[in-house]
């Protein structure tokens, strides 16, 4: 008998509050419709990578309100499965970045909800469980060791394969995601490869 064919695997690090990495979470929802790929999602935090930087004060004021978000993921993801945390991630960063919700503790509570997920893991919202931000920690850390410190929100990698981003706006769709799969894939075949940038004229584009 032969081996079953299994789909290949790309993974996917995110953090909730990044509408950035919301835009990219949404092309590879695309590609996954096109392409013969099945995205496994991780956390990340711009809290932790940014934690010893010298950063300006109100964006670090912005980044300690990001860890509840990521801690209920986590939460969630450790007591009913890796299976619940684009669910999650969908009804929570869909209330973020959409509806361009601010009230974040009332946001989890309704993804929560709408998810079926127990309305307790709210708790961890604001508690620094050493076992969930350990979690968090190694979650973030897994992703950021195959892009390099200096890069944030999202990581994708793929068989071997690794890189930040891309930052889009907005989200291709169909095959025009299909494409920018196949050519991202391309550009990280060589590993002298490092950058391809110009200078973002609009913000995200929620459609």
């Amino acid at each position: 008998m032969s081996e079953q064919a299994t789909t290949p695997v790309a993974d996917f690090w995110f953090d909730p509050m990044c509408p950035w990495a919301w835009m990219t979470s949404r092309w590879m929802t695309e590609v996954e419709q096109v392409r013969d790929v099945t995205v496994r999602w991780h956390v990340m935090s711009l809290a932790v990578l940014n934690e010893d930087k010298d950063i300006p004060e109100d964006y670090r004021a912005m980044l300690a309100d990001g860890w509840g978000p990521v801690r209920v993921i986590v939460a969630a993801a450790r007591e009913h499965g890796d299976d619940v945390v684009k669910p999650l991630y969908d009804a929570i960063g869909t209330r973020f970045h959409p509806d361009g919700r601010s009230d974040r503790r009332e946001v989890v509570a309704e993804a929560l909800a709408e998810v079926g997920l127990p309305a307790a893991l709210l708790e961890r919202y604001d508690n620094a469980a050493d076992d969930i931000d350990a979690a968090l920690r190694a979650s973030h850390a897994e992703g950021i060791a195959l892009v390099g410190e200096d890069v944030g929100t999202p990581v994708v990698a793929f068989e071997g394969r690794a890189f930040f981003g891309p930052v889009l706006s907005p989200a291709p769709k169909g095959e025009a995601a299909g494409r920018l799969w196949d050519g991202a894939l391309l550009l990280a075949e060589f590993d002298g490869f490092y950058e391809l940038k110009r200078t973002r004229t609009v913000g995200p584009i929620f459609d």
